[in-house]
């Protein structure tokens, strides 16, 4: 089991990675774009995550990470002794066609494949994925942590405003699209675009040594934004990995949404797909309650019991990354760095003693 740092694309630079390295981390996972994007006419939304997760903006171009890039990147992270070991989510406008069923998805779905054999040239072992049309959405911002520190979470309200048209996972891939908003669909016809997805880009990951992970949904809600979501109970993990049954199908697994979720146990959860060696890499984060009312706290004061997720995680043989998750920002002139460097070494003290 190793530690790692989650770094946004804003935040990739030989500065984070000092800090990332003086917290204890061994390995980073990269977010190649910094995706909470914002809605048309609209720079200033409420639910603006706070922290790392970056500012608002429009997709990418639709241009691929290259493997020189890719390769440089992985060089400066090496420099600073770790390693680059997993990249987290698409670029929007690379596959909005794919999570649409569009008609450029057979064109995209191409570009995806493309992408994931630079991932496993570049020598990098995991892809986090978020098959969502809402993204993270319907979150507020407050006073939620321990001495009122700024968190997120909800409270008791879920976001039902429809989608424009040419947006999707938060972020505007389409300025000219014409007026309107998201068809509504439903759970099965999602589950069939993934279907889509998983029995065309698992083969090529299989080739390339990489291992897709799938994060659930944050906040894990069945409708968000009049869209339905895919993995909001701990079950439909199973049913994911059981679509496509590969060393390649895995899962990004959140503590914090699995925790969320009004069904099941986040320990029988953990220990069930860690013991099936599904798991790439873990969001180690704590909250309180479930939704719709939840908020997410410091790393030692929510519901769960992280030393008991660590005593699962190597009964089983774990053998992935830890990185924090969505810290609440402390009260200090650098709050961020403060939060994540608080919860880095809470964790260090879990592996070392348990």
């Amino acid at each position: 089991m190793k530690l790692g740092f989650g770094l946004y694309k804003h935040l990739l630079n030989d500065e984070h990675f000092r800090f990332a390295k003086q917290c204890g981390a061994t390995h980073i996972v990269a977010h190649l774009v910094d995706y909470f994007g914002h809605e048309k006419n609209n720079k200033n939304n409420a639910n603006q995550p706070i922290g790392e997760e970056g500012g608002w903006g429009n997709a990418g171009g639709g241009e691929l990470w290259s493997l020189d890039y890719l390769l440089d990147l992985k060089k400066k992270i090496n420099s600073h002794g770790m390693e680059l070991y997993a990249i987290e989510n698409f670029d929007p406008a690379v596959w909005h066609d794919i999570l649409l069923d569009g008609h450029k998805k057979e064109e995209q779905i191409e570009l995806i494949k493309e992408q994931i054999r630079i991932v496993g040239k570049a020598g990098i072992p995991v892809f986090g994925y978020n098959f969502s049309l809402a993204g993270v959405a319907a979150r507020t911002v407050g006073p939620y942590a321990r001495g009122g520190a700024e968190s997120v979470g909800m409270e008791g309200s879920i976001d039902d405003t429809p989608i424009p048209n040419g947006m999707v996972w938060n972020m505007v891939y389409d300025e000219n699209a014409p007026e309107g908003i998201m068809p509504k669909i439903s759970h099965d016809e999602l589950w069939n675009r993934l279907t889509y997805f998983l029995d065309e880009i698992i083969p090529v990951a299989e080739e390339a040594g990489v291992m897709m992970a799938a994060h659930p949904d944050d906040p894990p809600m069945p409708y968000v934004r009049n869209t339905p979501r895919l993995v909001y109970q701990p079950n439909m993990y199973q049913r994911l990995i059981d679509m496509k049954p590969s060393e390649s199908n895995g899962l990004e697994f959140c503590l914090g949404s699995v925790a969320e979720m009004t069904e099941g146990d986040i320990y029988e959860a953990t220990d069930a797909y860690s013991k099936q060696n599904k798991i790439g890499y873990i969001h180690f984060r704590n909250v309180v309650g479930k939704v719709p009312d939840y908020k997410e706290v410091f790393v030692d004061e929510g519901d769960i019991d992280m030393a008991r997720i660590i005593r699962i995680l190597k009964k089983n043989d774990f053998k992935g990354v830890l990185i924090p998750d969505h810290t609440p920002q402390m009260t200090c002139d650098a709050p961020w760095h403060a939060g994540m460097a608080y919860a880095m070494g809470y964790m260090k003290a879990l592996l070392k003693n348990n």
